[in-house]
């Protein structure tokens, strides 16, 4: 073997990150960005804006399925609202969310406020609630008309019941978040969820133009 093998026999490549990549600073995790914005630090402020805003986005289009004139000013309180609370974030759960039930809680209370429950009722009557088969066929005005009945019935209940089975059983949020959405405790979220499925059921129950239109709507896909 030559002197240029044995000063090479026991070299190892060793992989190295360019040198740009080497030095760009890796994204903070969660708690690294709440901790700094705790801090005071400004420059956390802006990346935890540009972190939480587009889950209050999707908070705000799962509630009213399509943009509403009320979207940006909703935004913006909810985005205070996380800023003035972020003191009383423990890591419970994820960041999303808290975000998420957060913003809910600030529609919840607009919404209430304003005594316009039914426009969050018109969920029903959203285009991405229908089922695949309805859309663009005979059968998408019976639907709608089945949704716009049932969406009187829940306008027609006590709000906390109503709220209870649509945030619950048509939004999906499970009982802890309803509960943190209504400011209320977990056992009277759940107190307000059954008797809401017990009244809607029992109205549906006395209403045979909405039995009727279930019955002619059973069994599809």
């Amino acid at each position: 073997m030559g002197s240029r093998d044995k000063h090479t026999a026991h070299l190892r490549l060793i992989a190295t990150l360019p040198e740009a990549d080497a030095r760009r600073p890796k994204p903070p995790d969660d708690s690294q960005l709440l901790a700094a914005v705790r801090a005071g630090d400004s420059s956390a402020a802006t990346a935890f804006y540009d972190r939480i805003r587009p889950q209050v986005d999707r908070t705000l289009a799962r509630v009213f399925g399509r943009r509403d004139t009320d979207c940006d000013d909703l935004r913006q309180l909810a985005l205070m609202e996380l800023v003035f609370t972020l003191g009383r974030f423990r890591g419970e759960c994820s960041l999303d969310t808290w975000v998420g039930t957060v913003t809910a809680h600030i529609v919840y209370k607009h919404l209430r406020r304003r005594q316009t429950e039914a426009r969050l009722f018109g969920v029903l009557e959203r285009e991405d609630m229908l089922p695949p088969s309805a859309i663009g066929t005979a059968r998408e005005a019976l639907v709608r008309n089945l949704m716009h009945r049932a969406s009187g019935h829940l306008e027609a209940m006590h709000a906390d019941k109503s709220w209870a089975f649509i945030l619950h059983d048509l939004l999906g949020y499970d009982l802890k978040e309803l509960a943190q959405i209504m400011k209320v405790s977990v056992s009277a979220a759940q107190t307000r969820l059954v008797r809401g499925r017990r009244d809607l059921h029992e109205r549906i129950a006395d209403d045979p133009e909405l039995a009727d239109l279930l019955e002619k709507t059973e069994g599809w896909p």
